[in-house]
């Protein structure tokens, strides 16, 4: 019985030791203890009415709130050195820029150059206290060294290091974690609910513009749901337009309300040289909240049906061209060879109803597809012809990657027409010869006319037609030769014209409205 006791005793003075000299080496190396590694715990939206009076301390007290919430990220990232700057929107910059390059351009023989270290700067907030903190995810892409500096802290202090924990492009969102935790506890950020702002809404930024730690600037929402360009060429999201004054080094940070909630992570700026204009942009809270389960899991995964729609919304004139009883619902204006085309989906369709619920526009068209889970059925209704038909759609996956990777489509090679035909569209066609139709890859009995010329201030620019584009079809009619080309567009009169065209390999619709 005493060896039994001896040897359990002996077994738990074993444990003990092993989970202290775990927490000693652990130490040593700057890691988080294991207790620092719990799950996420996302702040809970507020969706409460904005009331209440704006008096001489509510910005003061916003700031005084949540400024400890509010870090300084810089990163270190290795680069390939090229002629060009290295600075970008809210920059990465060499930290050798405008030196060692005196003796270029006066006789020296250019060397190869060797990668360079390349630092960059941005802000972020604390979002749970285990360490978790939002950014963008351009301030830490191709980061080897993440270092985040606390509200308080003193520049010429180390800073903590982190690590990425997921990232989206699309959203230019990335979920980091402290590797190592400061003594004292964090603050954490409030979430308020980013649907609920408007136009005129007092808002408050802060950040680290040109690393001036904790800046605060104030002003007011401009615009809601503008649809800017994404790292992804094809697509858009919808942001918060501000005129809170946001510069190089903000991107990342909160912009808040003035309960001092964050609705949204400042992002984009419009500029002629890198400083502040008063055009704003932030990705909203609602967007992010709902990718950051997934962000949790280093990926962001997206459904796609393979289709493009135009991004303008329909007209009264559409309306009745269509057969629609409103302006709701997204044109497709291209197909690739995804799960839309192999469901039938054609050109023209107007997508009506998304797996049971009505689509309002193109932006919410996408943003059910993107939330749909890859490898789902579902029934999309589509006006087609004037009539409503039901097509099941099976959704893939998402790939921004291979999307980011995609050059954007280049204007077809310049022509040089005999006898060009004016069309009163505002571009002319002439009839396409079977050397064109090879040179162009036109899949065998495609095409009736290819565009010659194109007015650049009349409607098929604005349609977005170009040189070189192949009139397949007119308004729903295939045609095959200029003859009907002209003659379909005569027709037309004044009404738009739907005219499909062959261009870089693929169909595509150009919308063009005379008036």
């Amino acid at each position: 019985m005493a060896g039994r006791k001896s040897t359990i005793f002996y077994s738990v003075m074993i444990a003990l030791s092993s989970l202290v000299a775990g927490m000693v080496i652990a130490s040593q190396l700057g890691l988080a203890p294991l207790s620092m590694a719990g799950s996420l715990d996302i702040p809970k939206t507020n969706s409460s009415p904005l009331v209440g009076p704006i008096d001489a301390g509510t910005f003061r007290n916003i700031a005084q709130e949540a400024s400890p919430t509010v870090v300084s990220i810089r990163t270190k990232a290795q680069r390939q050195a090229s002629g060009g700057g290295l600075e970008e929107l809210f920059g990465f910059q060499s930290p050798f820029q405008g030196q060692g390059r005196q003796g270029q351009g006066q006789g020296q023989a250019r060397r190869p150059q060797a990668p360079q270290i390349v630092q960059g700067a941005g802000s972020g907030f604390i979002i749970d206290k285990s360490g978790y903190i939002l950014t963008n995810n351009h301030v830490v892409e191709g980061a080897t060294e993440i270092s985040v500096w606390l509200a308080g802290m003193n520049d010429l202090d180390l800073g903590l290091s982190a690590k990425v924990v997921g990232t989206d492009i699309l959203t230019d969102s990335a979920l980091l974690q402290l590797t190592e935790m400061p003594e004292h506890p964090i603050a954490v950020s409030k979430f308020g609910d980013s649907a609920t702002i408007a136009p005129g809404d007092w808002v408050m930024a802060i950040g680290n513009p040109f690393q001036l730690s904790n800046t605060i600037t104030v002003g007011v929402v401009s615009a809601v749901g503008r649809q800017q360009p994404t790292a992804v060429s094809s697509r858009f999201e919808q942001m918060i337009q501000t005129d809170a004054a946001i510069n190089r080094g903000n991107s990342g940070g909160p912009l808040l309300n003035i309960r001092g909630e964050v609705v949204g992570i400042n992002t984009q700026i419009v500029s002629d040289g890198g400083g502040n204009l008063g055009i704003g942009f932030a990705v909203p809270i609602n967007t992010i909240r709902d990718v950051l389960p997934q962000l949790m899991k280093g990926k962001v995964t997206r459904g796609r049906i393979g289709v493009y729609v135009d991004q303008k919304p329909l007209t009264k004139t559409d309306v009745e061209d269509l057969g629609l009883s409103n302006s709701a619902g997204a044109q497709v204006t291209k197909i690739d060879d995804g799960p839309a085309k192999k469901a039938g989906m054609r050109i023209g369709d107007v997508i009506l109803d998304f797996n049971g619920k009505p689509v309002k526009n193109s932006a919410e068209l996408v943003a059910m597809v993107s939330a749909t889970a890859p490898g789902t059925t579902v029934p999309v209704k589509v006006m087609r012809a004037k009539k409503v038909q039901t097509l099941n759609v099976t959704i893939e996956e998402l790939n921004l990657d291979t999307e980011r990777e995609t050059p954007a489509p280049e204007t077809a090679p310049g022509l040089n027409p005999d006898e060009p035909t004016d069309t009163g569209f505002g571009f002319s066609v002439e009839g396409l010869t079977a050397r064109q139709a090879r040179r162009l890859n036109l899949p065998s009995g495609t095409g009736g006319a290819i565009v010659s010329d194109v007015d650049p201030a009349g409607a098929a620019a604005r349609g977005g037609i170009v040189p070189g584009d192949v009139i397949t079809e007119i308004n729903g009619q295939k045609v095959a030769t200029l003859e009907q080309v002209t003659k379909a567009l005569t027709a037309l009169g004044d009404r738009t014209a739907r005219i499909v065209v062959f261009r870089d390999g693929g169909e595509v619709l150009a919308t063009v409205r005379k008036r």
